[in-house]
């Protein structure tokens, strides 16, 4: 029979252990996929300690994933053999649920996450629901691609969708995984783009990733340094530190919203008198769904918009996780699978 290697995590708090699996066929509705790429997310830590609602063990982790379509299970008319297709964290639907008949599909009462609710890229092969599946562009390696089915998607998606208009002034919070896209993103969709970080040797490197200006939250106060410049219109919260996230909502301008993507489990300080005055909001984003991805890599492609990534063969999957949580990595792991 042939086998697939993966690695997986076989209880809450075990290391990652490479088995040989059976390599099972697609069923209805799935498609079997050659993984060629995985990004590490730092919330594969809630598969790998547990913290995550009704999971099953042992478990395949991975939600940024990029191969090809090997095998068609029946029923896939929209998918064909050889192409190039990535899977994020929106691993499927329902379809009939009220967010799903709304349009919702992330929203989903039923919803799947891949590498949570089924097997996901930490192994050389996935088998995955059909509409979980986002078509990748040729100009893209699988290498390059991987981070921007979650990372990415992440931060375009929730950009795009905050009512800030070209022109308008947008913060980006922190210069990390997720921050370095945010300011690729926010320069490119038109944004007078600041980034917000600690210390001053990240100047240099905001400038480059394409900020207009840099603030310093160790030099001073950035809310106040952003109402100088005449208040953010978006300040997007991408460094999971609520105490500093909290800092900057006074740096809104009127009718700003403080865009949370980075998860913390940390309370966000904000007085009601704050929010009331000037209309302001402090709203979630999720990543989105397969056309999102679509989206996002076609526009990153055009834009020149890139993750910055560290790789490890999938034989070093311990290692590139211990990376990614260390807070080392700059700025994204990627295991390369084939």
């Amino acid at each position: 029979m042939a086998t697939t290697r993966a690695f997986e995590v076989p209880k809450p708090g075990a290391p990652f252990t490479g088995v040989d699996r059976p390599l099972r066929a697609p069923g209805p509705g799935q498609v079997r996929i050659a993984v060629e790429a995985c990004g590490i997310c730092h919330s594969d830590a809630f598969v790998r300690e547990g913290h995550w609602p009704g999971l099953a063990y042992p478990r395949v982790p991975g939600h940024e994933v990029v191969g090809r379509v090997e095998a068609l299970g029946p029923g896939v008319t929209d998918w064909r053999e050889g192409q190039r297709v990535g899977v994020g964290w929106h691993g499927g639907h329902c379809g009939t649920c009220e967010a799903c008949r709304a349009g919702d599909f992330l929203q989903c009462a039923r919803g799947l996450v891949c590498g949570f609710t089924y097997d996901g890229g930490y192994a050389e092969h996935l088998v995955a629901p059909q509409e979980a599946l986002a078509a990748v562009p040729d100009g893209l390696d699988p290498v390059a691609a991987a981070p921007l089915l979650c990372a990415g998607v992440t931060t375009f998606n929730s950009l795009r969708n905050s009512g800030a208009r070209a022109g308008d002034l947008v913060a980006v919070q922190g210069i990390g995984g997720l921050g370095h896209l945010g300011i690729q993103y926010a320069r490119q969709l038109g944004f007078r783009t600041v980034a917000v970080s600690r210390g001053a040797d990240k100047r240099a490197l905001a400038l480059e990733l394409g900020a207009h200006e840099y603030l310093d939250q160790e030099a001073g106060d950035a809310a106040q340094a952003l109402q100088a410049l005449g208040g953010a219109r978006v300040i997007l919260a991408t460094a999971p530190n609520a105490q500093l996230m909290s800092a900057l909502v006074p740096g809104l301008g009127r009718n700003g919203t403080l865009l949370v993507i980075g998860a913390s489990a940390d309370p966000l300080q904000v007085a009601p008198a704050q929010l009331i005055g000037r209309r302001l909001r402090i709203q979630g984003w999720p990543s989105g769904t397969p056309k999102d991805s679509e989206e996002t890599l076609a526009f990153s492609l055009r834009s020149g918009v890139a993750s910055r990534n560290e790789v490890f063969p999938l034989a070093q999957a311990n290692e590139a996780y211990a990376r990614m949580l260390s807070g080392a990595a700059r700025f994204r792991v990627v295991l390369k699978v084939r």
